[in-house]
């Protein structure tokens, strides 16, 4: 309790110093349920802008550099959550573009894609500056926004995800490096039961790992290779509060089993890809489009905002790379 309270006072202190020079808004900017680093408002951001307050602290930024993940605990407010979950659940734009993902049971995992954050709720969580602003500190350079996916496991049906690495379908597509992460928010409380993630901690340090079919819709880590990776590194179950943020490297090797459980669990998920890794291929729309930061009072100031337009760019199949044979 004593540490919590000197962490609270050290928040009000230096929030009451930035708000001085960028003024009264800031103090709407944070929810009150997370730790955060402030950094000092007169250093330039990454990619020229003026910097703004760091959701991680150096020591968890210490931690994702070593273990390839990091969770923010309630990163995003009550009331922000209302918000995006209502527009994950009632938005026509996202209810008519969701996708069934197979798992190797037959088990299935509804998914929606989309590739552009504009104005919607779901758009400015992208945009705000707590999540860019985290994800360029982790990157080390200026990013736009990659793509986004609703995961949604329903109770009882919901699919198991076997182990692979982003970068292992994100190289496909023309990603030079892997300068790239992923912020999963959870809607609800994940939990093993439900279905959480599981991270193979360090393994972001092994590379890019061939992956090999599973079904139309998955593929895997080469299971041989899988064996001798487990048994070195131990996994991380990763079991979120809704609010919560799960952030974690491009090549960090992941799953989640099937939700078994009475309660659904459905996250979503943002995705970054540094500006200078921009895809050399333009099969899709994931390439580089510049992203227009905005401030973390704008989710609340939007409301219950849906897609218009289809700003976002939704998908109409999922994205898995037809992997080479043996003989090409």
């Amino acid at each position: 309790m004593a540490r919590s309270a000197q962490m609270a006072q050290t928040i009000l202190t230096d929030l009451s110093a930035f708000a001085a020079t960028e003024g009264p808004l800031v103090t709407a900017r944070l929810p009150a349920r997370y730790g955060v680093a402030i950094v000092d408002p007169t250093q330039q951001g990454l990619c020229g802008r003026s910097a703004m307050p760091s959701v991680l602290s150096p020591a968890q930024i210490a931690e994702y550099n070593e273990r390839g993940f990091v969770i923010a605990r309630g990163m995003f407010s009550p009331a922000e959550m209302d918000l995006l979950t209502r527009a994950m659940e009632e938005d026509p734009a996202v209810r008519g573009h969701v996708l069934d993902r197979l798992d190797g049971e037959g088990r299935s995992t509804r998914i929606s894609l989309w590739n552009r954050a504009g104005d919607s709720v779901y758009g400015l969580a992208a945009r705000c500056a707590r999540m860019v602003d985290t994800s360029e500190t982790l990157l080390g350079g200026a990013v736009y926004h990659y793509q986004s996916k609703l995961t949604a496991k329903e109770p009882a049906v919901g699919g198991a995800w076997e182990w692979h690495q982003d970068y292992g379908y994100w190289y496909y597509n023309g990603c030079l490096r892997p300068d790239m992460l992923s912020c999963m928010i959870a809607l609800d409380r994940t939990t093993r039961e439900n279905g959480c993630l599981q991270i193979v901690e360090g393994s972001h340090r092994l590379g890019r790992i061939d992956h090999t079919p599973l079904t139309q819709g998955q593929n895997e880590v080469d299971p041989k290779r899988m064996t001798h990776i487990l048994a070195r590194h131990p996994i991380a179950y990763c079991e979120l509060e809704a609010g919560d943020v799960l952030i974690f490297h491009c090549n960090a090797i992941h799953r989640s089993d099937a939700n078994r459980s009475d309660k659904r669990r459905w996250t979503l998920l943002i995705c970054y890809n540094r500006v200078d890794n921009d895809t050399i291929t333009r099969d899709d729309d994931r390439y580089y489009v510049p992203l227009d930061k905005v401030d973390d009072a704008a989710i609340l100031r939007a409301g219950l905002a849906f897609s218009r337009s289809d700003q976002e760019h939704f998908a109409s199949k999922p994205y898995v790379p037809r992997l080479p044979t043996a003989a090409e």
